[in-house]
């Protein structure tokens, strides 16, 4: 898979001040959610926010990078990542009381954020304990559930631009709106300030505790799966939801490869143990192509797909 660009050499001579984690090949199936992927080419893990600057500002911009959060919301290919792919972890978890608020790094995941904050006898942040992964891909998606979204709790967001430049952005600056920012497609979250409300822990705690049992009881959140995969069409195209329509179609328990489309909950895929990416993926699109056959309306996917598919053996699927 390599370019040819990317030896340890090169790294160590154009980077000598890097003073994070650097993976050459490094697997990525075991970091997804799914457990689907082929490998990255060089994965990065930046120290914190001064060394991803110096690593955008140095490296040449011709280099192709991308950043894959927690991987909650992602569907890695299985020819794997070429160039440059940053994790934040360790530098980026740090969280911040901040007046009737927080600051929270990128890398923290938005349950931590949301058990911090009803520690503070903060509300408004209680949603957040419903969304798989971190708070710096919850931005750029405008994660929301049970009513509530990002872009009703920030102020603010600071993001390092491809040149290196840090920024601090506020919530109308990146327009967030349903699972959409205008957050630039080479900039990466580093920190979020999101403000809450002084309220009563026990029930801030209560209100947690009925969201969590709520996820149990609809989705399949103890099987290796992502978040949800389409969005819900615009209600000016269709007022059913993204589920609603899969279902219509039969597509409930649909089975393709190793790849399975959850009873429970049908916007939802699985992996039963066996799936590749691409089983994954030609799952989703047979359920866009049914969709779109019977009622017209094209599905678009929510999760994110990145990498080198490659081919592989035929699919079948039944119901």
């Amino acid at each position: 898979m390599s370019t040819g660009l990317f030896t340890k050499e090169a790294i160590s001579d154009l980077l000598p001040e890097l003073r994070g984690r650097v993976t050459y090949n490094a697997p990525l199936k075991n970091r997804s959610w799914f457990r689907v992927g082929g490998n990255a080419e060089i994965l990065i893990n930046p120290a914190d926010t001064e060394d991803l600057a110096y690593i955008l500002k140095t490296m040449p911009l011709e280099w192709p990078y991308f950043t894959i959060g927690a991987t909650s919301n992602l569907l890695i290919r299985d020819g794997g990542l070429q160039g440059i792919s940053f994790q934040l972890r360790k530098g980026f978890h740090e969280i911040i009381p901040d007046r009737e608020g927080l600051v929270a790094g990128a890398a923290c995941l938005d349950m931590t954020i949301a058990e911090y904050a009803a520690q503070l006898g903060l509300t408004g942040m209680e949603f957040l304990s419903g969304i798989p992964g971190s708070i710096g891909g919850a931005v750029k998606m405008n994660a929301g559930a049970h009513g509530s979204d990002i872009a009703t709790i920030m102020d603010w967001a600071e993001i390092l631009t491809r040149n290196g430049d840090l920024f601090r952005l506020s919530s109308s600056d990146l327009k967030l709106s349903y699972r959409h920012s205008i957050l630039p497609p080479d900039g990466i979250v580093t920190r979020v300030r999101l403000r809450g409300k002084p309220g009563n822990k026990d029930t801030i705690h209560k209100t947690m505790d009925e969201i969590k049992a709520q996820r149990e009881n609809s989705q399949p959140i103890h099987s290796r799966t992502g978040g949800s995969t389409f969005r819900n069409p615009s209600p000016n195209i269709s007022s059913y939801k993204a589920w609603e329509l899969i279902d219509m179609v039969k597509g409930r328990g649909l089975i393709m490869g190793g790849a399975k489309v959850s009873e429970k909950h049908c916007n939802f895929l699985i992996n039963t143990g066996e799936a590749t990416a691409g089983d994954l993926e030609n799952l989703g699109e047979e359920l866009r192509k049914r969709v779109f056959n019977d009622f017209g309306i094209e599905l678009e996917w929510e999760i994110k797909r990145i990498g080198i598919p490659y081919a592989q053996r035929e699919n079948k699927y039944v119901s």
